[in-house]
């Protein structure tokens, strides 16, 4: 075991996966002699050479075709895109291709490709290096798309979703890279994609959250635990597939729910969260679902405190729940 932050251990999943199949290659725009904005690939193309760390042009529609089309020739690209902000020029070959795959040769191909890329605010990067747009690709049939909140859990659910034979969108909290450290097995091991992970029982509340905003959930549960709200804090951590059984068993037992997510509220994730839990658990509702989110409006360089849901906008919202 080794204490890692967030960007150590993703850079061990990856050496890991070089080390252990060949197939596995990485490809990005300055992934290679700079090792990526955040540094999370330095120094893996001197150890694995620029056939398996490939430095990519400016385009990302460039770079998710041609993991498309070595996905489809028996490879597994790993692909980074710099900003989650950036994924649109190539969201039509997600969207249009990787996705759909599968479904259109009747299971004959299937597109074995991870695209990781960072995501959300924190670090004052204003509207083009701070959104959220896990929604857009989880409303795409065909596509997983992950989110880890702590080193443990983004190694392990990395290396299982290059071993997935379907395209995985991987979002990386960027607020957390490097704020967050934990140990972490030197070794390879895997997370299981579709499995939720209760990081605080409780009783009265159930509170779900993923990325960095999970920090900001369990700060707000410890606040009102002090006024006798005992909150159960839920990480999503694979946010389609969903763990629905996970939730839906909380919200059965708390018979309340607050959803905490930083992107845009409106059809945000927390949408079909409380769509989901009013189909499966709505006779054991004591409260309406409360969602604390982003707000429509593009992400603002200089209000980044009022606009992500953190701690001191979640209070409220559990205490108005624990209350009604």
């Amino acid at each position: 075991m080794t204490e890692m932050n967030l960007v150590q251990a993703i850079q061990s999943a990856l050496r890991g996966a070089l080390r252990e199949d060949e197939n596995v290659l990485l490809m990005g725009e300055d992934i290679g002699a700079l090792g990526g904005v955040f540094r999370v690939t330095q120094g893996l193309r001197e150890e694995f050479g620029p056939d398996r760390v490939l430095d990519a042009p400016l385009s990302e529609t460039g770079i998710l075709g041609t993991a498309i089309g070595m996905a489809l020739h028996g490879l597994r690209p790993v692909s980074e895109i710099q900003f989650a902000d950036f994924i649109f020029p190539g969201f039509d070959q997600l969207v249009s291709e990787a996705a759909k795959y599968r479904y259109r040769t009747a299971g004959e191909f299937h597109v074995p490709m991870v695209v990781r890329t960072p995501y959300g605010g924190g670090i004052r990067g204003g509207q083009y290096h701070s959104q959220s747009p896990e929604a857009l690709f989880i409303h795409t049939p065909g596509l997983k798309v992950v989110c880890p909140s702590n080193p443990y859990d983004a190694k392990g659910l990395l290396l299982d979703a290059i071993a997935d034979d379907d395209p995985v969108l991987f979002f990386e909290p960027k607020r957390v890279y490097r704020a967050v450290k934990m140990e972490v097995p030197e070794t390879t091991y895997r997370v299981p994609l579709g499995e939720a992970k209760v990081v605080r029982p409780g009783e009265k509340i159930t509170c779900l959250a993923w990325g960095a905003m999970l920090y900001e959930a369990f700060a707000a549960a410890e606040e009102v635990a002090e006024q006798g709200v005992d909150v159960e804090v839920i990480d999503l951590r694979t946010l389609w597939p969903l763990d629905l059984e996970t939730i839906v068993s909380s919200v059965k037992k708390t018979g309340r729910v607050v959803i905490v997510h930083e992107a845009p509220r409106t059809c945000g994730f927390g949408g079909e969260l409380v769509a989901l839990i009013v189909e499966h658990a709505f006779l054991y509702l004591e409260a309406p679902p409360v969602r604390v989110t982003g707000w429509d409006t593009p992400f603002p360089l200089t209000h980044e405190r009022e606009y992500l849901p953190l701690a001191h906008r979640i209070v409220p919202a559990l205490l108005e729940t624990a209350g009604y």
